[in-house]
C-alpha cells in the first residue's frame, strides 16, 4: 500500500476502513473502471454507513429516548443513502427540489423524509404539501406562502419551527436562519389557534460550530419553550437538534498538531513551505506576525460522532439541573438529528488517472490529474489527508519525488491538494490516485462542470468488487 509521504514527513496518515484496504491492495477493478467510466470515480461503499447508523442508534437505546436520524442528503448526492437510511428505520433531510422528488419517487415514505431547505418556492413546498412531508419554517415570507398553498389546495402540512437567538455566555449565537425564540413563542400560538390546515409538531435548530456546551445551551432553551407552550396545552412532539457533528479522518494527532505547527512556521518563512506557493490555508500574516488559525475542517477530533452526542446528551442543563436526556424524556420529546458526514465517514473514496508530469517555472513537480479541484472540495481551505499513490505497473524499485496534484480547469491556482506531497515511487501516466473517506461533502458539495469536462461517476461497491452506478 503507498499511502503517499508528505514532505519532511510531515505525515497526515487517513483512517481507512476494511473495504479501503482491500481495493488498494486488489486495484484492478479501479483500473478497469476509470477506463470503462472515462471519468474520475467516486466509489462508495453502504457497510460503513450502516455501521454509522447502528452506532447512534445505540446512543439512544442507551439513554432510553425516543428518536428520529435524518441523514443530511446535501452531504453526498448518492440516492442509496436516503435509501438505506430508511430501510434502517430512520430518514432523509431534504434540502431541494429534486433532493426531495428523487428520494419520494425511490419510495420512501413521506414520514421519513424532512425538508429543510434555505430556500424554498411554491414548486418545492407544493410538492412537500401533497406528500405530508414535514415542513420546517425559517422565515415569515416562506411561512404566508405554505399558507397560500395549504389554502388553495385544501390540504394539511405539518410544520416544525427553526428557532435562533439562542443566548451563550451572555450573548446571542448569531445566525441568519430561523425565528428567535419570542417569534417562534407567537407564531406557534397562531398556527394551533388560527389555521386549520397546519399542524405545528416539533422544534428544530441547526449551530454552526463543534461547540458541546452551545449545543447543550440551545436544548436547555428549547425545552423552556416546549414549557412555555405546554402551558397554553399546544404540544410539542418533537426536538431536531440538526447536524454537525465531528467525525476523525486521521490515524494519529500528534500528525495533525505537528503538521498545524510546522505549517505557521512555513508561512512565516522559518522552513521550507508545506504549500504551493506558501499557501497560509487561511492564516493571516501581518508584519511578520501570524493571526488567526487555518480555515480547514478539524480533521483530528478525540471527541466524535456517537460519543459527541453522548457527551451532548449527558451534559446537565443548568437551568434544569437534570441531564438533557432526562428532560427530553420526562417530556416525552422525540429526539431527531440530521448528520450528514458523520454518517458517511468511512463511506466513499475518490479516485482519478494521472494525465501528465511537469514542472513549473518555479522547478515543483506536477501531476495532473483527470479531474478538476471542485471534485475534491468543501468549505475547508485544503483536503488534509494523504492520498494513495496506485501504480498501474507494479515496480520495486523506490524512486521518491515531490510535487503537486494539479486539476483540469484552466486555472493558475486549480491544485487538487495544496499540500506538497511525497511520493515513494515517481507517478506515471496512468497511475491512480485514491483520496480516502470523500463522501461526506467533499464529492459533491462544490462539484462543477466548468469546460463541459465529465462529472465524476458515482458507483456503490458490491460483493466480489463490482460497482453499480448510483442512479
Amino acid at each position: 500500500m503507498n499511502i503517499t509521504k508528505n514532505n519532511s514527513h510531515l505525515l497526515l496518515t487517513p483512517l481507512l476502513h476494511s473495504w479501503v484496504k482491500k481495493l488498494i491492495d486488489n486495484p484492478e477493478s479501479l483500473h478497469t473502471a476509470i477506463e470503462q467510466y472515462n471519468s474520475p470515480l467516486n466509489v462508495h461503499s453502504l457497510i460503513p454507513f450502516q455501521e454509522n447508523i447502528t452506532e447512534y442508534q445505540q446512543v439512544f437505546k442507551e439513554l432510553n429516548l425516543k428518536h428520529k436520524i435524518f441523514f443530511a442528503r446535501k452531504a453526498n448526492k448518492c440516492i442509496a443513502f436516503p435509501i438505506t437510511a430508511a430501510q434502517a428505520g430512520e430518514g432523509a433531510d431534504t434540502a431541494s427540489y429534486r433532493e426531495l422528488k428523487q428520494c419520494l419517487d425511490a419510495g420512501i415514505s413521506p414520514k421519513d423524509l424532512i425538508l429543510t431547505a434555505a430556500v424554498k418556492n411554491e414548486k418545492l413546498l407544493s410538492l412537500a404539501v401533497d406528500n405530508q412531508v414535514t415542513v420546517v419554517l425559517d422565515n415569515f415570507d416562506e411561512w404566508e406562502l405554505l399558507k397560500k398553498i395549504v389554502n388553495e389546495k385544501q390540504k394539511k402540512v405539518t410544520v416544525n419551527i427553526r428557532l435562533s437567538g439562542f443566548n451563550f455566555e451572555g450573548k446571542i449565537l448569531h445566525t441568519r436562519f430561523g425565528f428567535s425564540l419570542n417569534e417562534s413563542f407567537e407564531l406557534i400560538q397562531q398556527i394551533h389557534n388560527q389555521e386549520r390546515f397546519v399542524n405545528f409538531t416539533g422544534l428544530h435548530f441547526h449551530l454552526n460550530g463543534y461547540s458541546v456546551e452551545q449545543r447543550v445551551a440551545a436544548i436547555e432553551q428549547s425545552i423552556q419553550l416546549v414549557d412555555r407552550l405546554q402551558k397554553l396545552n399546544i404540544i410539542t412532539q418533537s426536538l431536531d437538534i440538526g447536524g454537525g457533528y465531528l467525525m476523525n479522518y486521521l490515524a494519529d494527532e500528534s500528525e495533525w498538531k505537528k503538521f498545524n505547527q510546522e505549517l505557521k512556521r512555513a508561512v512565516l518563512e522559518e522552513r521550507n513551505p508545506l504549500t504551493y506557493q506558501n499557501d497560509a490555508l487561511g492564516i493571516i500574516k501581518i508584519n511578520d506576525r501570524l493571526y488567526g488559525e487555518p480555515t480547514v475542517y478539524p480533521y483530528f477530533n478525540h471527541l466524535h460522532k456517537s460519543n459527541l452526542l453522548r457527551t451532548i446528551l449527558t451534559a446537565a442543563a443548568s437551568i434544569y439541573q437534570q441531564p438533557i436526556f432526562q428532560l427530553l424524556q420526562q417530556r416525552n420529546i422525540e429526539l431527531r438529528m440530521e448528520p450528514g458526514r458523520s454518517l458517511l465517514d468511512q463511506c466513499g473514496i475518490t479516485v482519478a488517472k494521472v494525465a501528465f508530469r511537469k514542472k513549473d517555472t518555479a522547478g515543483n513537480w506536477l501531476f495532473g490529474l483527470e479531474m478538476n479541484r471542485t471534485q475534491l472540495r468543501s468549505s475547508s481551505a485544503d483536503f488534509l489527508l494523504d492520498p494513495v499513490h496506485i501504480p498501474k505497473v507494479k515496480n520495486n524499485e523506490n524512486n521518491p519525488v515531490e510535487g503537486f496534484l494539479v486539476g483540469a480547469y484552466c486555472l493558475e491556482q486549480e491544485l487538487i491538494l495544496k499540500r506538497k506531497i511525497a511520493f515513494v515511487q515517481f507517478p506515471q501516466v496512468g497511475d491512480l490516485i485514491i483520496f480516502p473517506n470523500t463522501a461526506g461533502y467533499m464529492m459533491h458539495f462544490f462539484e462543477s462542470e466548468a469546460h463541459l469536462f465529465e462529472l465524476a461517476t458515482n458507483v456503490i461497491l458490491k460483493n466480489n468488487h463490482h460497482f453499480v452506478i448510483d442512479n
